[in-house]
């Protein structure tokens, strides 16, 4: 319990109950009790307390003389507390002091009330009337504890002791089966360290602090002898695991490092095995889009499995920066050889990958182009192989400008495919052996040749489409021309009919007098002039459209009654025309004789001594007047007027006029001829 007699003793009470009282187990607590205070404690003796107020006599007696043989040295009081109502005293009899010598201690029968002669109350617990503090659960569970941590602690100390040797031991092979066969401990380093750590404060607490009830509790010896117990063990403890973990922290270094190079083995064999491999097979660039994206998706597929790794060596890569961060010297160039291997591998592989891609893209794009451009080919070839049937020459202009239209967009595409095609070139140029682990060559030129092929195929086609596009271009152009010329030659039959038709309506003046007359003579030849010019004009815009058609080897859809019509016009302008010259001759001869006669003065009779000169403009005017009545003939028999009636009957009483001024004038010459003879 702690308590102490009044030699320093300690205390060990036998408390006896009234179950049968086994003497072997009896015996193997006191031989532990007894081992717990130190040597120095026990060179003071014990004084034994043996509690039979609940147990018979000859179970008393028995656990007394036991005594003997186990503790007979260190005992050196035996008190025996007896039952208020005694045993009986025959029973009793028994000689303990006789037998003092014999046993080796003093064996005193005494009441609990009478214990205290004894020893002093602050030594004994409250079951003997003292005042000492003492839970035995509590005691015992601290016990069970401290032994316990002993016991794995010290088989701990030996693991762990076992461990730390074998690693310090000469060649690393070696180091590593002594790790391998005890690397791991039996119990948790941490948790045997936490039980210590709690115990020995739960010790020292109890040193230091009073008892819950206020009053001051003298330490246990074995608590005193069981605080630096603790503590050697834990400092022992703390030392063999700090190296432990030092150990493992090594073996957990050097394991994931052959671990990550095992993993950089696996990515580098992989990607110069089987990767490159499955770039080898892979050289052609299709001859379609459909082959280049056949290409395409097998090379996605490529890369698919390529992304598995290079996800792997990024994090191996991380994995190999955390280790170099750690900067343990002795590894670092081995990080950093692998770490250069890996990166080396990776990139050139993932630069063969993009390379790949760009290629196949670059044919993609290639094959495209030229698809297009053979579509388009094909489209104007169509458009040539039909037959031109325009039907003006505005459809003509409109098909001649989309042709051109179409030639413009294939010069486009084949200089289009021209760039991809030695962009696409320029790229597998740049394709050396190293990119696939072999040389390229024979497989560089079937691709080179299939796309110098193209090109040269699409530059021929382009060409014939050319020579084609030129011829039908001249065609086109003369259809042009002669739809011209016949619009121009309706027209000058047009403006013929005008001519005509103005002739007709509007010429129709004679004129007061042979000034004026003459003027509209010279007007009208100035109007035949140009009515012959347009003539003229239609005549070769035909002739023009005969040597078109020869040409074109068609036959003109209007030219054929343009010809008839302009004939006709200008028969019909002709008669009209003579037709006008002659009654504006007449009426220049009418007026120029009428005015002779009527400007001549009447003392000059002499002038008019020929009559015939008024039989002749009368004949004129009569001849005048009746060809004002008379219609214009044409050769198809047609008959056509001078003006209107009103404008003709207008112009034939000015001339009547006119021959009445002459014929009064004559009139007037006449009367003095007939008076002459009467005087």
């Amino acid at each position: 319990t702690g308590g102490k007699d009044r030699r320093s003793g300690l205390i060990l009470t036998i408390p006896l109950c009234l179950e049968q009282t086994s003497m072997d187990e009896l015996s193997v607590t006191l031989d532990y009790l007894l081992s717990i205070p130190s040597e120095k404690c026990k060179a003071r003796g014990f004084t034994v307390i043996v509690d039979g107020r609940k147990s018979q006599w000859n179970v008393v007696k028995t656990v007394v003389l036991m005594l003997q043989n186990v503790v007979p040295a260190e005992v050196s009081l035996v008190c025996v507390v007896k039952p208020d109502e005694f045993w009986d005293k025959k029973v009793t009899h028994f000689c303990f002091w006789k037998e003092k010598d014999r046993l080796g201690f003093e064996v005193i029968l005494v009441s609990a009330n009478k214990l205290t002669r004894y020893i002093e109350p602050c030594q004994l617990t409250e079951d003997f009337g003292g005042t000492l503090t003492y839970d035995h659960m509590d005691w015992l569970n601290k016990r069970l504890v401290f032994e316990k941590f002993t016991k794995e602690s010290t088989s701990l100390l030996d693991e762990l002791a076992l461990i730390n040797n074998g690693s310090d031991k000469g060649t690393q092979q070696e180091r590593e089966r002594s790790i391998d066969l005890n690397f791991l401990p039996s119990v948790d380093p941490e948790t045997v360290l936490q039980t210590g750590h709690e115990l020995l404060s739960e010790l020292q607490q109890r040193r230091f602090n009073g008892s819950d009830g206020g009053v001051s509790w003298s330490p246990m010896d074995d608590e005193l002898l069981a605080q630096p117990q603790v503590m050697k063990l834990l400092d022992s403890l703390r030392e063999q695991y700090t190296r432990y973990q030092e150990v493992c922290r090594q073996r957990s270094k050097r394991t994931q490092l052959e671990e990550i190079q095992q993993k950089v083995m696996q990515v580098v064999n992989w990607l110069e095995g089987p990767g490159s491999e499955q770039l080898r097979t892979q050289w052609g660039i299709g001859d379609s889009i459909r082959a280049s994206q056949a290409l395409q998706q097998k090379h996605e597929e490529i890369e698919s499995q390529h992304s598995e790794w290079f996800a792997v060596y990024v994090e191996l890569n991380q994995q190999i920066a955390a280790l170099l961060n750690a900067g343990d010297e002795e590894d670092l160039v081995e990080l950093k050889a692998l770490q250069q291997q890996l990166s080396d591998v990776c990139y050139r592989q993932a630069s063969q990958l993009e390379f790949r891609q760009n290629l196949l893209q670059a044919a993609l794009e290639f094959h495209s182009v030229a698809q297009d451009l053979s579509q388009q080919l094909d489209g104007l070839l169509g458009m040539l192989c039909v037959d031109v049937a325009p039907a003006d020459g505005a459809s003509i202009q409109q098909t001649l400008k989309l042709l051109e239209e179409k030639l413009k967009s294939v010069d486009l595409g084949l200089q289009g495919l021209r760039e991809k095609g030695q962009s696409l070139l320029d790229q597998i140029s740049n394709q050396a052996s190293w990119a696939y682990g072999k040389d390229v060559t024979i497989e560089n030129k079937e691709n080179v040749d299939h796309i110098q092929g193209v090109m040269e195929d699409m530059q021929l086609r382009k060409q014939r489409c050319e020579d084609m596009v030129d011829v039908r271009r001249l065609k086109m152009l003369q259809m042009v021309q002669l739809f011209k010329c016949e619009e121009d030659a309706a027209q000058a039959v047009e403006w013929l009919s005008e001519l005509l038709d103005a002739l007709l309506k509007t010429h129709i003046r004679l004129g007061d007098d042979a000034q004026e007359t003459k003027v509209l003579l010279e007007k009208h030849r100035k109007f035949v002039d140009v009515a012959q010019s347009t003539y003229d004009y239609g005549r070769q815009l035909l002739q023009a459209t005969v040597v078109l058609c020869q040409s074109l080897r068609c036959t003109s859809r209007s030219s054929g009654d343009t010809l008839p019509r302009l004939n006709r016009v200008w028969k019909q302008f002709t008669v009209t025309s003579e037709e006008r010259v002659h009654r504006l001759e007449t009426a220049v001869a009418f007026h120029s004789t009428a005015e002779k006669i009527l400007q001549e003065c009447p003392e000059q009779p002499e002038a008019f001594n020929e009559m015939e000169q008024f039989d002749e403009i009368e004949a004129v005017g009569k001849s005048l007047l009746d060809r004002l009545t008379v219609p214009v003939v044409y050769p198809d028999g047609s008959e056509q007027y001078f003006g209107s009636p009103s404008d003709m009957a207008s112009a034939a009483e000015h001339i009547r006029e006119k021959m009445k001024l002459v014929s009064l004038k004559k009139q007037q010459l006449r009367q003095p001829e007939a008076t002459t003879p009467e005087s």
